[in-house]
């Protein structure tokens, strides 16, 4: 009986072949390759992101410690003067009142806001589905105006000689309104100011606070009405303390939103009467282009940034601790 031998290897041969790899090896190099491909494909989105938010901020930075006036944006021969521009800043007094009428605007905008905003959150969860469809797609419709558009509303409702405003007080027997220029004087002026900044900035936070009230257990309301807690009681000590994430949130943000507020002041008034709606944003803008003072105006925005930084990390601070304390 013969028998078939298998081919012979040469010892060299198999001594120089490569010992196959294991299933969990070869496992690991695929899921490897497998998780790095996402951060590959958004690779492009993100690294364009931080060149367009980046970019501008470094060359604000960089011209705000230089020389840079109409003839260095020309020539592009800008002299580095350290901290120069800084201290003609700090050292002016127009800029400190400056300083004083954002944190004024910024104060009487985020006030006015949270509270309007949450009155008017409060209200939509207490209402049936027809009416709170019909407020809800009200506030979408308001927040969906463009900036422009809704400052030039405003402008032609305050119209001296052809606003509704003017008519509709003659018409009520006010005639020292009759032809009254709102935007001459300064304190009619900011406050058209305030009132389109909140117009504008409430269906964002009512809609995020409404949010959050409809995520509150119903069981917590019953109970609390069952030990015979009023309205402001049942808000004060069930719906806050649920919602104050949110709400702090919304805070922060307005804060934000508020406190770099440009444009519409920019069409509305440009700063005036005088200096009356002038902020740290306009007033950066002003002096930038007012004398070609790009390096001043640079140095107005950078610190403009690190004041409303300080602001946020000091509230972030406090909320913080409120937090640690509670725990």
């Amino acid at each position: 009986m013969s028998t078939v031998r298998e081919p012979s290897v040469p010892r060299e041969a198999a001594r120089r072949r490569p010992p196959a790899a294991s299933g969990p090896a070869r496992g690991r190099g695929r899921a490897g390759r497998g998780a790095l491909w996402p951060y590959l494909l958004i690779a492009p989105a993100v690294l364009g992101m931080l060149y367009l938010l980046l970019y501008p901020l470094a060359r604000a930075v960089l011209i705000s410690v230089q020389d840079f006036r109409l003839r260095q944006l020309i020539l592009g021969d800008a002299e580095f003067v350290g901290l120069r521009n800084y201290r003609t800043l700090l050292g002016d007094p127009e800029f400190w009142e400056v300083v004083r009428r954002t944190f004024v605007f910024m104060a009487v905008c985020v006030v006015a806001i949270m509270v309007l905003s949450t009155l008017v959150a409060l209200m939509t969860e207490r209402l049936g589905r027809v009416a709170r469809t019909v407020v809800l797609s009200s506030l979408v419709l308001v927040w969906a105006v463009p900036v422009v558009a809704a400052t030039t509303v405003f402008q032609w409702l305050f119209h001296s000689e052809f606003g509704i405003v003017n008519e509709t007080l003659t018409g009520l027997g006010l005639e020292s309104y009759e032809g009254y220029t709102w935007f001459a004087h300064g304190g009619t002026a900011f406050a058209i100011v305030v009132v389109l900044i909140v117009w504008q900035s409430v269906p964002f936070a009512a809609i995020t606070l409404y949010s959050a009230l409809v995520t509150v257990p119903a069981e917590l309301y019953e109970s609390a009405r069952m030990d015979g807690a009023g309205g402001t009681r049942v808000f004060r000590s069930v719906t806050f303390p649920l919602i104050r994430p949110i709400f702090m949130l919304v805070l922060s943000l307005e804060v934000i939103w508020t406190f770099k507020a440009f444009v519409q002041i920019w069409v509305m008034t440009r700063g005036g009467p005088g200096e009356a709606t002038t902020i740290l944003p306009v007033y950066a803008v002003q002096t930038a282009l007012a004398g070609q003072r790009y390096d001043l105006g640079s140095a107005a925005s950078m610190l403009t940034v690190l004041l409303m930084s300080g602001v946020l990390v000091l509230y972030f601070r406090q909320l913080f601790r409120q937090e640690g304390e509670q725990l």
